[in-house]
């Protein structure tokens, strides 16, 4: 089971988490919800850590 860092929510569906965004900040693997990507899709290109979006 998986966990959105940015909101919380969870997944168990293997086939779902294909949808989520991973990124690396601070030496740590962070997974981001699809909800939560497509939201901040513009900060996530802009390489900003998620603190600041």
């Amino acid at each position: 089971m998986a966990s959105c860092d940015f909101c919380g929510r969870t997944e168990e569906d293997p086939g779902r988490l294909l949808t989520w965004s991973t990124a690396v900040e601070h030496g740590r693997q962070q997974m981001f919800c699809t909800e939560c990507s497509r939201t901040h899709v513009r900060s996530m290109e802009g390489k900003l850590d998620s603190e600041y979006w």
